[in-house]
């Protein structure tokens, strides 16, 4: 029989002396009870209260991580894992190690990732702040779910199970608080399946104060939600103000729009020509964000990603944006014309800004996909 163990639990830790072997008991007693060859690896990121001796005397593997922040210890446990199976969860007895089990079953079972549900299986009396319980987790879980499309109630429980196989293809990059959130997310974006079982909260067992911070961490896991999801940040909103800038746009030019009480003039069409360019912007900021992403690994490619070197490539774009050059050179002409026409003296504002201002617009436009087709076509070059 192979002396390779089903199961690694593995558990960051930084300064835990005090729980840390009640934790390291729960996990033995869960291996001896049900018969599961495992193996316990805390991976410590640069304690210096003990907790290392206290590992070793309870014949759990400690493993150093160099690079300190909770997603550079959990990698550095990971990677030493020899079990098929992992589940991660924190040493400060806030999670059952005891109670595995529903873990091991859906892992067997062919899931790739199973996460932890607390406000399922419920929450202990002043185990999670109030505001983590109330509006952190919920808003970005929701977040989550609405970029991303995954059915997960609870993005953030410390309690996970995962193949290590699953593992190596999510190649996580993070090395902070964000780890737990991009592991979920690059399961998702890889196809692999997810499964989520009830777990409780307990008070954590610590005197000290937790490493997480409310704030900081909270705002790098929502940053990194939308730097994983360009779409939502850069396209959607662009699409938006591009449309409406140019419709709006497009009316103005033809005619002011009269209402009972004032007029849309061309001064709202310098706004709306604003619009216009933000939003092209945006959109340009998106290509080249899903680029950069999927070329440094951050992204697995898609067929769409594929198929966006296709449509879009260095010619296109530079014919593209020279065509708008010329239209915009060719309004600016037709602008300085009424002006000769006058003789150069006084203008009807009202009339020449209906030209001059889509003449800089396209100008603007053309230079913009011009700079953009180059830049697309040197972040694509391993295409």
């Amino acid at each position: 029989m192979s002396n390779k163990p089903e199961l690694s639990i593995v558990m960051p830790c930084l300064n835990e002396a005090e729980t840390l072997a009640i934790c390291i008991n729960k996990a033995q007693s869960f291996l001896e009870k049900n018969n599961v060859m495992g193996e316990i690896i805390i991976a410590d990121n640069g304690s210096t209260d003990g907790s290392k001796t206290i590992a070793k005397s309870h014949n759990a593997i400690v493993i150093h991580a160099e690079q300190k922040g909770y997603g550079s210890a959990l990698k550095a446990g990971i990677e030493a894992a020899n079990g098929s199976y992992i589940i991660m969860g924190d040493a400060d007895d806030s999670y059952d190690f005891s109670n595995l089990l529903p873990y091991l079953v859906e892992l067997r079972n062919g899931k790739d990732l199973v996460m932890g549900n607390r406000f399922k299986g419920g929450i202990e009396k002043d185990a999670m702040p109030f505001l983590h319980q109330y509006l952190g987790n919920p808003v970005l879980s929701f977040v989550g779910r609405l970029f991303f499309k995954i059915n997960i109630n609870d993005f953030h429980c410390g309690l996970r199970g995962f193949s290590k196989s699953a593992y190596k293809t999510m190649n996580l990059k993070t090395s902070g608080m964000e780890f737990a959130s991009e592991m979920v997310v690059k399961s998702k974006l890889n196809n692999l399946s997810i499964a989520e079982v009830p777990t409780k909260l307990h008070k954590d067992g610590r005197t000290r104060a937790p490493h997480l911070k409310t704030w900081s961490d909270g705002w790098r896991h929502l940053r990194f939600l939308m730097l994983y999801a360009p779409n939502w940040l850069f396209l959607y909103p662009g699409i938006l103000l591009a449309l409406v800038g140019f419709v709006m746009s497009f009316i103005l030019v033809i005619n002011p729009i009269e209402f009972e009480s004032f007029t849309l003039d061309v001064h709202t069409l310098l706004y709306t020509s604003a619009f216009l360019l933000v939003g092209f912007q945006f959109i340009i900021f998106y290509g080249l964000t899903k680029i950069f992403a999927v070329e440094n690994e951050l992204l697995p490619k898609s067929n769409r990603y594929n198929k966006l070197f296709k449509f879009i490539n260095l010619e296109k774009g530079l014919i593209f944006g020279f065509v708008l050059l010329i239209i915009g050179v060719y309004l600016s002409f037709k602008g300085l014309a009424s002006w000769e026409n006058t003789r150069f003296g006084p203008l009807d504002t009202s009339t020449t800004l209906r030209i001059i201002i889509p003449a800089i617009t396209t100008l603007q436009l053309g230079i913009q996909t011009i700079l953009f087709s180059l830049f697309f076509s040197v972040l694509g070059l391993k295409k």
